[in-house]
């Protein structure tokens, strides 16, 4: 970053105690409910709690300037519905001594990027970082020492008191990611920003989207128009499916940067791809365009390896999703390409990631990708059941990184029980602790816990088609998820992160999310 002089402090907030020296002696004093630091998901580097409180009053204010102003309106926009306060944004450039609440912005390289200095007592509470991304990760921190209540969408009571002590707080990983498949079922806008909001509680800064399978195509291409509106017409079980436009996509891309969360795009190929093959019969070897899909087998379909038109399409696709992807990634898939012959595929994979890379950006592919050669920047993500992957390991000699995401612990739309009403299994059952009880830094043999780049849940979607649906498998196992790529590795125990996780219960509802009460965690009333 660069030198700042003196102390550049960008203040972002001003909130003043509730309460006065007015108030009648008679009256009974509240007794403030403040939330403990062990509350907090997930759980902070350190934290050290103190015995002073501190209250927002009706009358405060958030002072945010410079960088910090943008995160200084979304803390007003986040307070102001259960509080039922004004909360004025100040974004004056001048930290004033008598603000009760800063964030500010200072040079502290033990924090990184992401990481921020939480300091609160019974008159003030200040909030430090390098960077924008740690205050906006230190706002969800935040946010959770504060009652439950203060996530309804409606005016609570009060009063909003927050626990006296400081907590220094970094990511174990740079990469927590979730993953929505809009491919199988489609979702619209409001619906990715709903769940955007919700994973960036939890500190996730990246949203892997999988835009396009056998059953759909979601996103608008302009040089090949076919994709959206024919090859995206349908969905599983044969319903109207849907596609965003290229305004649409790049609404999305904006809000999750609001958020500090990156948008990750994915075309899954060469298999996974009867929707193109569909709307576009040159890209099939016979030349015939197969109809439309609407089950949820696997492995069927493939890309022609050998026509020169597959790699113009590509080249195109690529081209165009990379002009609207700000970001430094683009997953190419690479699943369960059953339907490509193994010489076939990686001859594919050599040529993609290459496409990829003269776009500007890296490719990410699902960790079959490590049977071809892969380029130095190429990234796997792992979805296999069991931590030994022959491929894996000499794609990890050669210098591959890998993102985690086994099926059997990590994969969201696994059901939690026999009886779950919703999801899949054929990876296993995953239950709350199941989620919880792994290390992403030890699990894959022969990888060094320095090339894993961090953990994505993936939901994959066959059986999901409400928003409902995506928030009961996601929660509480994605907030778990979240604690294991944020949280250091010492301080995983289940049987105290239970109760942390119950903590989280009353939020939940007070947002409206729908959310899976597993009987294994003694949830908060």
């Amino acid at each position: 970053m660069s030198t700042i002089p003196r102390r550049l402090v960008v203040a972002a907030a001003a909130l003043t105690m509730l309460g006065s020296a007015a108030a009648s002696a008679e009256a009974a004093p509240v007794k403030p409910k403040a939330v403990p630091y062990a509350s907090v998901v997930p759980a902070p580097a350190s934290a050290t709690q103190a015995s002073s409180t501190f209250t927002l009053a009706s009358g405060a204010r958030i002072a945010a300037s410079g960088q910090a102003a943008s995160v200084g309106d979304y803390l007003a926009g986040v307070l102001r519905p259960a509080t039922g306060f004004a909360l004025p944004v100040d974004k004056s450039f001048v930290a004033h001594a008598v603000d009760p609440i800063q964030l500010l912005i200072a040079p502290d390289a033990s924090l990184g990027d992401e990481g921020y200095q939480l300091t609160v007592n019974a008159g003030s509470v200040v909030l430090t970082a390098n960077k924008p991304a740690g205050l906006f990760e230190g706002v969800q921190t935040l946010r959770q020492l504060l009652p439950a209540s203060i996530d309804a969408n409606t005016t609570q009571p009060g009063p909003w008191t927050i626990q006296g002590g400081k907590i220094t707080d970094h990511p174990r990983f740079a990469y927590r990611g979730a993953m929505l498949d809009v491919a199988r079922h489609f979702f619209g806008v409001d619906t990715v920003k709903t769940y955007i909001d919700e994973i960036a509680r939890y500190k996730v800064n990246t949203l892997h989207l999988h835009l396009t399978d056998d059953q759909g195509w979601r996103l608008q291409i302009n040089s090949w128009p076919k994709l959206a509106t024919y090859g995206g017409s349908t969905e599983v079980g044969g319903g109207a499916g849907g596609y965003y436009t290229q305004a649409q996509y790049k609404d999305i891309v904006a809000y999750a940067a609001s958020r500090y969360i990156t948008i990750i795009p994915e075309v899954d190929m060469p298999g996974h791809t009867n929707a193109a093959l569909a709307s576009y019969a040159e890209l099939n070897c016979n030349g015939v365009a197969p109809p439309l899909y609407t089950g949820t087998d696997v492995g069927f379909s493939t890309l022609c390896v050998g026509k020169d038109v597959t790699y113009k399409f590509l080249d195109d696709v690529i081209g165009e999703l990379a002009a609207l992807t700000p970001g430094p990634y683009i997953h190419i898939g690479g699943d369960e390409s059953k339907s490509t012959s193994d010489a076939d595929y990686k001859t594919f994979v050599a040529k993609v990631q290459q496409i990829v890379a003269n776009h500007g950006k890296t490719a990410i592919g699902w960790h079959d990708i490590s049977k071809a050669a892969l380029l130095p920047s190429t990234i796997g993500q792992y979805w296999d059941t069991t931590p030994t992957n022959a491929s894996v390991q000499a794609a990890a000699k050669k210098g591959t990184h890998f993102i985690l995401s086994p099926a059997n612990l990590a994969y969201l739309d696994m059901k939690y029980t026999e009886q779950t009403p919703l999801g899949q299994d054929w990876a296993g059952l995953i239950e709350a602790k199941d989620a919880y009880s792994w290390d992403p830094g030890k699990y894959l043999t022969g990888v060094n816990s320095s090339q894993v780049n961090g953990v994505e849940g993936p939901l994959w979607t066959e059986t999901i088609v409400r928003l409902a649906d995506i928030q009961y498998m996601a929660f509480p196992r994605l907030a778990e998820l979240a604690e294991l790529g944020w949280s250091q590795a010492a301080s995983h125990d289940w049987n105290t992160f239970k109760t942390r996780l119950a903590a989280q219960g009353p939020r939940w509802k007070a947002q409206g999310v729908n959310f899976y009460a597993s009987p294994q965690v003694p949830w908060a009333k």
